[in-house]
C-alpha cells in the first residue's frame, strides 16, 4: 500500500459559516482550528494546507465560562523597557471582539509558516453580517 499525500490544487476547499452566539470560546476555537487545518477530511496531510475557509459571525456574543470574563488577561509587549500591556477579556470584547476568537484559534494552530497561512483563511465578524456572500458559505453547527 502507498500513503496518500495531498498536493496543493488537487482538492477542493469549502467555505463554512459558524455562528458564535452563545458558544463557549475554547470549544468554538478548537473546532475552528480543526476545520482550518483540515483534520476532518480523509485527505489530511500534515505539511499541506488541506483545510477549509471559515467565516465566524456574532463574535461579540461569544461566551466565556466561570470568572474568565474578568480574570483572564491578555498581554502584549511594546518592545520598550517596562512596555508590557495587559487587558482583560471583558475589555477586549468591548474594544475588539474579533481579536478574542482570533487569539484563541491562533494558539491552536502550528507555530510556523503553515499556521500563519491557515490563519488567513479565518474571517471573523462582530455582528451578523459578513462580506462573503459570493462564496456561499454553508452553515455549520458546532
Amino acid at each position: 500500500m502507498k500513503t496518500y499525500v495531498a498536493k496543493p490544487g488537487q482538492f477542493e476547499q469549502k467555505w463554512h459559516l459558524i455562528d458564535a452566539r452563545g458558544q463557549a470560546l475554547g470549544r468554538l476555537a478548537s473546532e475552528v482550528a480543526r476545520i482550518l487545518r483540515g483534520k476532518d477530511k480523509a485527505i489530511f496531510t500534515p505539511h499541506v494546507d488541506t483545510g477549509d475557509y471559515v467565516v465566524i459571525v456574532n463574535a461579540a456574543n461569544v461566551r466565556l465560562t466561570g470568572n474568565k470574563l474578568n480574570a483572564k488577561t491578555y498581554y502584549h509587549y511594546t518592545g520598550y523597557p517596562g512596555g508590557i500591556k495587559a487587558i482583560t477579556a471583558a475589555e477586549l470584547i468591548e474594544k475588539n471582539p474579533t481579536e478574542l476568537i482570533n487569539t484563541a484559534v491562533k494558539g491552536m494552530l502550528p507555530k510556523n509558516k503553515l499556521g500563519r497561512q491557515l490563519l488567513l483563511k479565518l474571517k471573523i465578524y462582530a455582528g451578523p453580517e459578513h462580506a462573503h456572500q459570493a462564496q456561499q458559505p454553508a452553515p455549520r453547527k458546532i
